[in-house]
């Protein structure tokens, strides 16, 4: 399966990074083997929309679920559109992330879990 995680590097041993439209990165993981791309977020500085595009980037990439720590409505709506399942909750480092969600301990998302605009800090949930 197909696991896209945000992160503040690009690698597996990077931190998780709490936002998903303003995010460093999307480590894009083989949850059988590993494998992994990393793909620098060009969303995360956008003025607005940043949630929408990095949904359109993780259904482009063929993710099949988002790993982070919140998600804003308009992400969240943009990824269930294209089916793509997301785990919130998720801290420390990519690789650990990823074992957390292979063994089922990570909780999945069926609505927002920030509000608009908090990844550029000024929503309030």
């Amino acid at each position: 399966m197909k696991v896209v995680v945000t992160a503040s590097g690009a690698d597996l041993d990077a931190p998780v990074d709490p936002r998903f439209g303003r995010c460093s990165f999307f480590v894009i993981v083989d949850t059988d083997t590993m494998a992994f791309e990393a793909v620098e977020n060009q969303a995360a500085m956008a003025a607005g929309g940043a949630g929408v595009q990095a949904a359109q980037l993780v259904a482009n990439k063929g993710g099949q679920a988002v790993i982070t720590g919140n998600i804003g409505p308009n992400a969240m709506a943009g990824l269930q559109a294209a089916g793509v399942k997301v785990y919130v909750g998720a801290e420390g480092t990519v690789r650990k992330s990823v074992e957390l969600f292979k063994e089922g301990r990570l909780q999945e998302a069926t609505s927002a879990t920030a509000s608009p605009h908090s990844g550029m800090g000024r929503g309030r949930w």
